[in-house]
């Protein structure tokens, strides 16, 4: 496994979010009623990256129970114990056929030493999307998902989740919310743009 020895939750100060409320009013407003929000990260990096995959256009709670069945049928999600399924056993797990070829190419680039995961933790935002990106099933989205949650990086503000575009625009009274507004907003977030994830995300669960 490749661990990049980051808690289980994704750590940030509370001087970084008094700077990031300080860029954004409207935000600090919700963050003084939200409070500190402890949220899970996942400090094995192949592990983040399957369930990055396995997440794709599903609910969490599906991916958890997906996430859940491939851990009980393999014992730990490796690179060495996903090549030694075949594509039809993860499919069993609850996921598409599809989906469950990217999970075994992946674990088979990963462990043949196509991809070094632990040379992830040196490389820039930017050049770790690029090097996910190449994997097959793995786009942008699921790049950025584990540049948060497995490297634990400051300053990610995903397009691409619908939830935490959601959550912008119940933030700021919006109704419909374009890239160039989006930009904006990251701009403003910036160096601290995942720690506002995590408020969008909260805030895209609240019924008002």
């Amino acid at each position: 496994m490749t661990k990049t020895g980051a808690s289980d939750i994704f750590q940030y100060t509370q001087a970084e979010l008094d700077s990031l409320c300080r860029r954004d009013v409207t935000l600090a407003a919700a963050v003084g009623r939200i409070g500190m929000i402890n949220r899970r990260a996942d400090g094995d990096v192949f592990t983040a990256l399957i369930s990055g995959v396995i997440s794709q256009q599903i609910s969490s709670k599906a991916a958890e129970t997906i996430k859940a069945r491939l851990v009980s049928l393999c014992g730990a999600i490796t690179p060495e114990r996903i090549c030694g399924l075949d594509a039809a056993s993860i499919q069993k797990c609850g996921t598409t056929l599809r989906k469950a070829g990217y999970i075994k190419r992946i674990g088979e680039t990963v462990y043949s030493g196509g991809l070094d995961l632990g040379a992830l933790s040196t490389m820039g935002d930017d050049e770790v999307i690029k090097r996910l990106s190449a994997l097959p099933g793995v786009g942008v989205w699921t790049a950025e998902m584990l540049l948060i949650f497995a490297l634990q990086r400051r300053d990610v503000c995903s397009y691409g989740d619908l939830a935490i575009r959601r959550g912008m625009c119940k933030l700021y009274g919006l109704d419909t919310l374009s890239k160039e507004q989006f930009n904006q907003y990251k701009e403003r977030y910036s160096p601290y743009g995942s720690i506002a994830s995590l408020y969008l995300w909260e805030l895209s669960l609240c019924q008002r």
